[in-house]
């Protein structure tokens, strides 16, 4: 996800999306550690979106 998409959405749907890509990032951690994950660039392109909206969302406070 863009960071100019980011900036077009209010802060609710910031936080709502924040907390959705925050469970599926520890589901993906523990599918992980079991050795099930196949794509594991899924885990650093999770953690750069959530690191995006936190900085949108630091950015509009």
């Amino acid at each position: 996800m863009k960071a100019q998409e980011l900036n077009n959405k209010s802060n609710i749907e910031l936080n709502s999306l924040l907390t959705e890509q925050q469970e599926k990032l520890k589901s993906l951690r523990v599918l992980h550690s079991a050795g099930k994950v196949k794509n594991v660039k899924e885990l650093n392109s999770l953690r750069k979106d959530i690191a995006r909206i936190n900085t949108v969302l630091a950015s509009k406070r």
